[in-house]
């Protein structure tokens, strides 16, 4: 089930019910690709049409972002939890390690896709990563070829948004994976490079704002939340 959030689609299921739902692409052999949908990216879409087609286009859009959980209370919508892109990925990548369904890592800088397959190996070592293959190789017919040749249901990509989006929107008709996922900085927080907020500022939604606090920097792409929310209000 989905929900409009200022035009843009999003899903309203939590963890549970959205991992039987991706894995059965799948079985299916269908191709799913998974976006996360925050105020940010939402607000980028309002003067991006074709960002804001491509979002609408995915199969999955997930509620990324703490403020699409307050959009749509104050909507009285049926969206109740975050699904935080880097907590869906690793799920899924437990769910591929009891299903044995297999795995590719691509993006980030040299050696940090390595360093995250590790990890997750570490974890969960039943998983099955057949590939990993850095954001900085510019040969397109290589990239595609290495990860046709490993054939992972599973496709992470971390490059950022929306260049990741925009990425799998451009390839996936011509790769071997069935399910998509961009990952954004995930690759980093596994490989230790990147800290995540205490589970405390996570629990109640406010990644956001450690963030911040740790990079002030952020405080301009921070300012789309209060305007987001002010259109939600006026809507």
């Amino acid at each position: 089930m989905k929900e409009n959030i200022l035009g843009i689609n999003v899903n309203t299921d939590g963890y549970a019910e959205l991992l039987p739902r991706i894995f059965s692409y799948i079985e299916n052999k269908e191709k799913a690709m998974i976006v996360a949908i925050n105020p940010e990216k939402v607000m980028k879409a309002s003067k991006d049409k074709e960002l804001f087609e491509l979002l609408n286009r995915a199969e999955f859009q997930i509620p990324d972002g703490v403020g699409i959980v307050v959009a749509s209370k104050l909507k009285k919508g049926k969206i109740n939890q975050r699904v935080t892109g880097i907590d869906l990925m690793v799920r899924i990548c437990q769910e591929a390690a009891n299903q044995h369904k297999t795995i590719f890592l691509y993006g980030a800088k040299p050696g940090v896709a390595v360093e995250a397959k590790a990890e997750l190996e570490r974890r969960y070592p039943t998983i099955n990563i057949v590939g990993v293959l850095d954001g900085y190789e510019k040969d397109q017919l290589l990239i595609q070829t290495t990860i046709n040749d490993a054939k992972p249901d599973i496709l992470f990509v971390a490059m950022g948004s929306p260049r990741q989006e925009n990425w799998i929107e451009s390839n996936r008709n011509v790769l071997y994976p069935f399910v998509y996922q961009g990952v954004g900085g995930s690759f980093d927080v596994l490989a230790g490079n990147i800290e995540r907020a205490p589970e405390a500022f996570q629990k109640v939604g406010l990644e956001w704002f450690y963030r911040l606090l740790k990079e002030p920097s952020r405080i301009k792409r921070q300012m789309d939340l209060p305007k987001f929310l002010f259109k939600i209000i006026k809507k």
